[in-house]
């Protein structure tokens, strides 16, 4: 660089930088493009996030061999070169944008001739920038990876709430089917003595009159033993105790009849 003047130092500095900071590189010839379709090319590599320059091949010789960049056999014929860069909103472009537009360009203009490049360093050749260009942009990709994140993680948060919800009518279908059992042992473990009084109401009901005298033997109460003396006594029938009186008149005369027989015997003695 010592034979070169300063201006031409300048230029080979400037390309220095810019193969050291872009993430990739393209270079194309531009034989028989005109201004128009120069200008055309530049916007088209602007909106993409890339930088479209020209340059003399003598000075990026010199920038790719200081940078031992291997290009040397790139460096034929009429040069412009892609480098990646910015976007107009200020977001950084990307490898795939600008492959996109030159190839994009060149469908059309049958004059842009990719040539080559390079990626992070690596030589790419005309096959392989084509190849990249059919990659779906960095925006795209990004959304596809966020909505294959966000996916089981919306599915995580279904399942955490489904939890709660399937245990609750789990439970509630429980208590359904265990029924007045179910209800009893809850109010046992309760304390709650309710559901069993109620058990004991229904038993001395059914228990009827026998169940009503055993409560008041326990007690000490004979009024309901006097009570059921009345009721048996009452239910004799009258005719069964008017031979009661027959059987005792017989056992009298029978008991006078031995009497005077005993006196007959004394007499005769």
């Amino acid at each position: 660089m010592g034979d070169l003047r300063p201006e031409k130092i300048a230029i080979v500095a400037e390309v220095q930088e810019k193969f050291s900071n872009a993430e990739a590189i393209i270079l194309t010839e531009y034989r028989g493009l005109n201004v128009t379709d120069m200008a055309v090319l530049r916007n088209a590599m602007k909106q993409a996030g890339g930088e479209y320059k020209v340059y003399k091949n003598t000075l990026v010789r010199v920038a790719a061999k200081e940078l031992d960049l291997e290009i040397e056999e790139l460096l034929v014929g009429p040069t412009a070169i892609a480098f990646t860069g910015t976007r107009p909103d200020g977001s950084p472009g990307d490898p795939v944008s600008i492959a996109k537009a030159l190839t994009s360009f060149a469908k059309s203009n049958e004059d842009l001739i990719i040539k080559g490049g390079m990626l992070e360093g690596a030589l790419l050749s005309t096959e392989e920038i084509t190849a990249l260009s059919k990659i779906a942009p960095r925006e795209e990709l990004l959304a596809r990876l966020a909505g294959g994140m966000a996916a089981p993680l919306r599915e995580f948060a279904g399942l955490l709430n489904a939890i709660p919800q399937n245990f609750a009518y789990a439970l509630s279908a429980l208590i359904e089917a265990g029924g007045a059992g179910s209800e009893l042992a809850e109010s046992s473990e309760a304390g709650d003595e309710a559901p069993l009084e109620d058990a004991e109401e229904e038993i001395s009901e059914a228990g009827g009159a026998g169940s009503e005298l055993a409560e008041s033997s326990e007690a000490g109460d004979e009024a309901p033993l006097e009570d059921a003396e009345e009721e048996i006594s009452e239910s004799v029938d009258p005719s069964e105790s008017g031979n009661n009186k027959d059987d005792d008149s017989d056992e009298e005369s029978l008991e006078n009849n031995k009497i005077d027989g005993d006196a007959n015997e004394n007499e005769e003695s």
